[in-house]
């Protein structure tokens, strides 16, 4: 649920076949979205609302954050959040954009099962390497 690439690493610690790996991280991740995209606002209100010192708005993340956003939009922010973003990270960014959860839900879906399947495979048949 944290991050993207444990699933696919765990699976193949653990002799799972490329499917199992591919279905377990993909629900891994989607369990992390639908939490998430639910509580978003709130969540993310929490989050930054505990910290009592006050806060830099443009940072180089932020920005990079904004410019991802404003080029590619949830797309591209649902294709990135396996690779670069954790999937609570991917979510809150869309949530926080004004995204609504099922138009969330369903962009991190085809990007989860996308990226479950890239690096279930890649796992399985590069394990011995990595292992």
């Amino acid at each position: 649920m944290v991050k993207f690439i444990g699933g696919p690493l765990s699976g193949t610690a653990f002799g799972l076949g490329w499917l199992e790996t591919c279905v377990f991280t993909v629900l891994g991740m989607m369990t992390s979205v639908l939490i998430f995209s639910l509580l978003g606002a709130g969540v993310r209100a929490k989050l930054f609302n505990r910290r009592k010192k006050k806060r830099r708005l443009f940072t180089s993340r932020n920005r990079r954050i904004v410019q991802i956003w404003r080029r590619y939009g949830l797309s591209g922010v649902a294709f990135l959040t396996p690779v670069i973003f954790s999937p609570i990270l991917g979510t809150i960014v869309a949530a926080s954009f004004g995204e609504p959860w099922k138009r969330i839900f369903v962009y991190m879906f085809v990007s989860a099962v996308f990226w479950g399947v890239v690096f279930s495979l890649l796992m399985h048949q590069l394990g011995h390497l990595v292992l």
